[in-house]
Order: structure tokens, then C-alpha cells, then sequence
């Protein structure tokens, strides 16, 4: 039972790193790709490429 005060320091400590790298990501905009986006819904060559076996 004593590892528990070692493994639950270090999984919250791993959980706080991962939410803060998740938020600094959002706060840099480094899900947003509006040109993608607009790109995308007019493309139709991978619609109308042939099938490969």
C-alpha cells in the first residue's frame, strides 16, 4: 500500500501536464485550419478516384 502515495502524486501531476499541454494547445489556435476546412468540401478527386484491388 505504500507505492499508492507514490503512484497517485505522479498520475495526477501526469493528468495536470496533459490537461495544461491540451489547454496551450487550444489557447495557440493549433486546432483551428479554417483553409483546410474550406479546401476539403470542394475537393471530389478522392471521390472519383478509381478502386484499387
Amino acid at each position: 500500500m505504500d507505492i499508492l502515495s507514490y503512484l497517485i502524486p505522479i498520475s495526477l501531476l501526469l493528468g495536470g501536464a496533459g490537461l495544461a499541454a491540451f489547454f496551450w494547445a487550444l489557447r495557440t489556435r493549433q486546432f483551428d485550419d479554417p483553409d483546410g476546412d474550406a479546401q476539403r468540401i470542394l475537393r471530389t478527386d478522392y471521390d472519383d478516384a478509381p478502386k484499387q484491388d
